[in-house]
Formats: C-alpha cells, structure tokens, sequence
C-alpha cells in the first residue's frame, strides 16, 4: 500500500494525507486483532499479477499444488499490478484483509508500520534453514524481527545490445565510465545503420512515480561508494551528501545534461515506458530484471542482446537486490494454514512451480531456496548471469522502518538534478540529506 507518511507540502493536502494515514493505520490495527481460529476456513491468496497471464497462471498452479498436498483450501486472487495498493487500502478499510498476500520486498515496512502483517518465527519455519540468508534479510524489520517469508529474489544486470556493440566495435565495460563511453557510441554513432539520429544509449526509468529512479539509480550509487544512509549504533544518519554520493548523482546528472545518452522523456518515464524503448529498438542499455527476458526474446530477438552485470565503480561491485515474500496479513482466522502455504511457496516444489518453465509464467525468478538450481531448470546461462550478481554483488534496500518513503523522496532529489541541468547538484544532496534527516527522526530511526 503506497501510503507515504512524509509530511507534503501545502496544508490542506497534508492534512489530507495525515487523515487517510490515520484512518489506514487504526484499520491495520483493528485488522491486526486476534481472531477466532477456524483450521476448516478456506485461505484467499493475493499475488500482484495481472488476472489471465502467465504469471497468475503460475501462481494459480502453486495454490492448487498446495491444496493438493496439505488438503488445506485455498483460492487465489490475481489483483492487476496498476491497482493493487489501492485494492488493498479497500480491504483495509474494511478491516477485512486477505489470509496471504505475495508482493515486494519493498512494501515490507508500509505494512508493518500499518499493522497489517503478522510476526514470524524464523526458527519455527518449516525449511527455513533452506531458504538463503539475503532473501530472509528481506523479510526483516528494522527492529529485527521477521514479518514474512521470503518467496522470490532478483537482482538487477545490463540488457546491451549485442549487435549495437559489434556495429561500433566496443569491448564489454569494465568501469561505469566505460559503460558510458558505450553508451555515447550508441547514442551518435547510429548502431542501427538507418542512418537518423533516433537512438539513445542509456535506458533509465526515470519518473517519481513508485520511486523509479531511486530504484534504478541504486545500483550505480552504491558502484561508486555511495550510499542514501549509513548505520551508525542502533540508527542511521543521511549519507547521501556524503562525497562519493555526491560525486555518483553528478554522474546521473551527467548522463541527462552532458553526454545526453538517456533516451527522450527519461525524467517522466517509467517502466512500461522504458520496457518499449528497448526492445523497439530506441536503445541500447537498459538495467533491469530477468523477468524481462522472456518478453524481450519474444519481441526484440535473443539474438539482438545479451546479458552482462553491472561494472564495479569505485566503491566495488553492487546491484540492487529485491525480490517478493509471502506476507501472511493481521486477523486471518487460520494462521496456522497462512504459515503452511508460505512454508510450501518457500519449498523446493512450490519454487519450482514458480519458476514459470512449462508456462513462461515466472513468479520465482531467482530461488529463495538453496535446494532449486534456476539456472540449471531453464536451461538458459543467461539467468546465471543474474544468480551471481545477486549471490556476489546483491545489496538489499536499507533496513528501515519504512523504506518506501525514503525511495520516494530520494526519487524526487535525484529528479530534480536531472530535470534541470542548472541545479547544484552539492547544494541539491545537502537539502535532500536534511530531508532524510527529519524522515529518520519521524520514522524513530535517527542515531543518536
């Protein structure tokens, strides 16, 4: 639920905004009440997909495997990606939540600051040793205890334009700035031989909207040595004005103002808009997620790109690292089944399931659990590229209370540098760092 608790600008709106976070917090709440237990009640499963595609496919094939095995029924619920929050915030109200909800890592803290997830034991999860340690990172509150089981990993490498690469004869980047330099050649040296200026060498999704640009932008700050906070005791302090955070942002802005290699509207564009720029052939290098290469060697051609992980920076090599959990929601009248089914998404069968190779469906991108070898199931080396930036370079999102508020204002400062070329970038990381600042003092995050 994309609640953000920030205080925004203007009054009325911010007494909006106030109202409807305290309508959904005493809803979460109430929802959180003990209910009566019934092991005969049917569980309603939510997965973040789109009703009739391959993936609710997958997810309809993993509830009725769990059904199979555990006797327990179940029926899922395929909510569309673009309404999901908002369906959810419904049932909310209602104080009538789903018994299982499958979505990103990233909402971990809205839904526990909202009182809508339950507590897991980590130890009593059946399998749990199985499951590896930065998935269960993922499912980890900020006061260190577990709020879900983790269900999906990814993490984040290049999409590069293979024969693009060979038409202006460049080697595979080794450093961000090379990763640049290939970038300008896509961008001026027509790689697609039409003969017009009408490619762009960097593909960024670079809206506020969802936090886009944090979430892009991740990979290459914490590349370089920069980060957004650094923990300090039993808190965290702003670290995004630090030097090498500065110096990474002055690299982004670069690529929208001096070297221009980012692809027209890339400040407004998301995902499904960045999604169409590459595999139409308007650019080049995209970083992103393997769930993509389905879709891209259906419209683009497997033979067009190839995979490679993001080049170190000078902090190392880094990528974001996501994924989804099985959140099992505050007052279901059959916990004991909730925790069933997360134990059986989490199980080397229910991974497999997930993994999407008779349907295309893919649900499990990289498994959570060290039993299932994805690469070896799809027989694709392209997805080992992904399995060892995740198990060698993957980073999680700071364990905050509420991270999603912290993606959403960093979005809006990194946007407002690449947005206007004149903007300091200095004087622009101060302002969002006293941003972070206050957020951390709200969210009861602050070091001392």
């Amino acid at each position: 639920m994309l609640i953000h608790l920030r205080k925004p600008r203007g009054g009325r709106r911010a007494a909006a905004l106030a109202a409807a976070v305290a309508m959904a917090a005493a809803a979460g709440c109430s929802s959180a009440s003990s209910a009566k237990q019934d092991e005969s009640k049917p569980l309603e499963v939510w997965i973040r997909q789109d009703a009739g595609s391959p993936a609710a496919e997958s997810a309809e094939a993993l509830t009725k495997a769990f059904t199979k095995k555990t006797g327990i029924k179940a029926k899922l619920v395929a909510v569309g990606v673009t309404d999901f929050e908002t369906k959810l915030q419904q049932r909310t109200a209602q104080k009538n939540l789903p018994d299982i909800v499958i979505n990103d890592t990233g909402q971990l803290g809205n839904l526990v600051t909202q009182g809508l997830v339950r507590e897991v034991d980590r130890k009593g999860v059946v399998g749990g040793n199985e499951i590896v340690d930065r998935a269960w990172e993922a499912a980890q509150g900020f006061d260190g205890k577990y709020y879900a089981v983790p269900f999906n990993s990814q993490a984040f490498a290049l999409l590069v334009r293979k024969d693009w690469r060979a038409k202006v004869g460049a080697e595979i980047p080794k450093t961000w700035n090379d990763l640049t330099k290939l970038a300008v050649k896509f961008t001026k040296d027509d790689p697609d031989g039409n003969g017009k200026d009408d490619t762009a060498g960097m593909v960024i999704p670079g809206t506020t909207t969802r936090g886009y640009l944090t979430w892009w932008f991740s990979t290459m700050l914490w590349s370089e040595g920069g980060d957004f906070v650094t923990k300090k005791g039993d808190g965290y302090v702003p670290a995004i004005n630090e030097p090498a955070s500065v110096k990474a942002v002055k690299k982004l802005q670069g690529m929208f103002c001096d070297s221009k290699v980012v692809q027209p509207g890339a400040s407004t564009a998301d995902s499904a808009t960045t999604h169409t720029v590459f595999e139409s052939g308007k650019g080049g290098i995209y970083l992103t997620g393997p769930y993509m290469l389905p879709r891209f060697d259906a419209s683009l051609g497997k033979d067009k790109y190839e995979v490679i992980a993001a080049p170190p920076g000078a902090g190392g090599r880094a990528a974001l690292a996501e994924g989804e959990n099985v959140y099992l929601m505050a007052g279901s009248a059959n916990e004991k089944s909730q925790q069933k089914f997360a134990e059986f998404a989490a199980s080397p069968a229910g991974q497999k399931i997930g993994l999407g190779v008779d349907n295309g469906g893919i649900i499990v991108r990289l498994p959570v659990n060290i039993k299932v070898d994805g690469t070896a199931e799809r027989r694709d080396p392209r997805w080992e590229v992904f399995q060892k930036v995740y198990d060698n370079a993957g980073r999680n999102a700071p364990n905050l209370p509420n991270w999603s508020n912290f993606r959403q204002i960093s979005s809006e400062g990194f946007n407002g540098v690449v947005s206007d070329c004149s903007r300091d970038v200095d004087q622009a990381m101060d302002e969002l760092a006293d941003e972070f600042d206050a957020e951390l003092k709200k969210q009861g995050a602050k070091a001392e």
